[in-house]
């Protein structure tokens, strides 16, 4: 089962925006995606600007279905002008 860690920066002042993008995109996961195991965002603490996705499938084709979603792809639009640099 794959499991990916990804970390997103936002740039300073769109927080909140980015926030409920990624918050939107986890609803929709949960949703959509059964082969999804864990979606779980998190904020860092210490870093208000920093957010962490924990994303675990069942298998590596799931995690091409996820990247291909329209739900993925939407959000990806959604936040390239929140984001500061690429996600990690």
């Amino acid at each position: 089962m794959p499991s990916i860690v990804a970390k997103i920066k936002a740039k300073e002042g769109k927080e909140s925006e980015l926030e409920a993008i990624l918050k939107d995109l986890a609803g929709k996961v949960h949703a959509n995606e059964p082969n999804t195991l864990a979606y779980i965002l998190h904020k860092d603490k210490k870093d208000p600007r920093t957010f962490v996705f924990y994303e675990k499938y069942k298998s590596d084709d799931d995690v091409k279905k996820h990247g291909s979603s329209e739900n993925f792809k939407e959000a990806g639009k959604k936040m390239a002008s929140c984001l500061d640099g690429k996600a990690e």
